[in-house]
C-alpha cells in the first residue's frame, strides 16, 4: 500500500467515524429536546425554556434583545442564512448534492439554489476537508433551526453559480484575480475551491465574533460560542491548506491577499482582513488584533457588505441576489 493510499484509508475512517458521532448527538440531541421541552424565545413569543418538565427552573428573560436592538433569536436567524450559504456551497462541492427539501422551509420567502456542482477535487487532503467542512454546516443548519424552532427562517435565494455575471465570479473581478467577461469557477479544481471557501469562511469568524458579544441569553451566547469556535477550524483548516500550496505557488498566496483587500474595501475604512501571506519568517494562519490577539470582529452590516459584495446600505445582492429573510437585511453604508 503507498503512503498515499494509506492516508485517503486514514481521513476516510476518521470521516466515518465523525459520521457515527454527529449521528449519536443528533439522535441524543432529540430525545433531550423532547425529554425538556427544549425551547428558545420567539421574537415576541410566549416565553423561553431550557428546563425540564417535571422541575421548572428559572430562565432569561423571554424578549430578551442585545445591543444592537434586535433580539438575539433576529441574530440566530441572521446567522442562519449565512449557514444555508455555507452548507449549499460545501455539500455542492463536496458531494454533488445540496441540503435536502426538509432542511429549506421556514419563514420569510423561500428561495432556490442557483448553481452547485461537485468540485474537481484531485488533492485528497482538500477533498477529505471539503467532505468535513459539509458534514459541520450542514449540522450548523440542522441545529440552528432545530434552536429556533417555528421562527426559524426558510432558505433565501442563493447564487452559488459559476458564469461570467456569478457571485463568485463579481467576487474574483473585484479582487482583481480575473478579467472583464471572465469566469471564476469555485468547482473546477483544488486551488479555485479553496480560494472561494477562504472567503466565506473568514467571514463566518468575523461574523460570530462580532454578535457574541451584544448577545443577552447566556444560553444563546453558549450557541452561537460553539458556532464560532466550529468556524474558526475551517478558516483555519482553508488557510493551513492555502498557506501549503502557495508555499510552492506564490501566486495562490497573492490571491488571498487580494481577496482580502476586496473585502476590506467592501466593509469600510478600517483594515480588519488579512492573507495568509508569510510575515517575516511566521505563517499567517490566524489573522488577528495585534494588541489582543484575538480575531476580529464584523457587524452585520458589515458582513451583508461582503455577502451582497456591495459597499453601500442596500438589501440584496451577490450571494444573495433577493436579499436575506430575517429581520436583520440591510448591508452598511461606507
Amino acid at each position: 500500500m503507498t503512503d498515499e493510499t494509506q492516508m485517503v484509508a486514514a481521513f476516510d475512517a476518521r470521516v466515518r467515524r465523525r459520521a457515527e458521532r454527529r449521528d449519536f448527538f443528533r439522535a441524543f440531541g432529540a430525545v433531550a429536546a423532547v425529554g425538556t421541552g427544549l425551547a428558545l424565545t420567539s421574537c415576541g413569543g410566549s416565553g423561553t425554556s431550557l428546563t425540564p418538565s417535571p422541575t421548572p427552573t428559572p430562565t432569561p428573560t423571554p424578549t430578551a434583545t442585545n445591543s444592537s436592538g434586535f433580539t438575539d433569536n433576529d441574530v440566530l436567524n441572521f446567522a442562519l442564512n449565512l449557514e444555508y450559504l455555507e452548507a449549499q456551497f460545501y455539500a455542492f462541492a463536496a458531494n454533488g448534492t445540496g441540503l435536502a427539501s426538509t432542511l429549506l422551509t421556514g419563514a420569510g420567502t423561500a428561495g432556490t439554489v442557483t448553481g452547485g456542482k461537485k468540485a474537481n477535487l484531485t488533492d485528497p487532503i482538500v477533498a477529505n476537508y471539503a467532505r468535513e467542512i459539509a458534514q459541520d454546516e450542514v449540522a450548523h443548519v440542522e441545529f440552528l433551526r432545530n434552536a429556533l424552532g417555528s421562527v426559524a427562517i426558510a432558505m433565501p435565494t442563493l447564487d452559488i453559480s459559476a458564469t461570467p455575471t456569478s457571485a463568485f465570479s463579481n467576487a474574483a473581478r473585484a479582487a482583481g484575480l480575473i478579467g472583464q467577461g471572465a469566469t471564476f469557477d469555485p468547482y473546477e479544481n483544488d486551488d479555485n475551491f479553496l480560494l472561494a471557501a477562504f472567503l466565506f469562511e473568514d467571514v463566518g469568524v468575523t461574523a460570530y465574533r462580532g454578535a457574541i458579544g451584544g448577545i443577552a441569553n447566556t444560553l444563546i451566547r453558549q450557541v452561537a460560542s460553539g458556532i464560532l469556535a466550529a468556524e474558526s477550524y475551517h478558516a483555519a483548516m482553508i488557510r493551513s491548506a492555502l498557506y501549503m500550496r502557495g508555499l510552492t505557488t506564490p501566486t495562490l498566496i497573492d490571491s488571498t491577499e487580494a481577496i482580502s483587500t476586496a473585502r476590506d474595501g467592501l466593509d469600510g475604512a478600517s483594515d480588519i482582513d488579512q492573507g495568509v501571506r508569510p510575515i517575516g519568517d511566521q505563517s499567517n494562519i490566524m489573522p488577528f488584533d495585534s494588541t489582543t490577539g484575538l480575531p476580529y470582529g464584523r457587524t452585520t452590516g458589515q458582513v451583508l457588505n461582503i455577502a451582497y459584495l456591495n459597499r453601500n446600505a442596500v438589501t440584496a445582492g451577490g450571494f444573495f441576489p433577493s436579499g436575506v429573510n430575517g429581520a436583520i437585511k440591510s448591508s452598511a453604508a461606507n
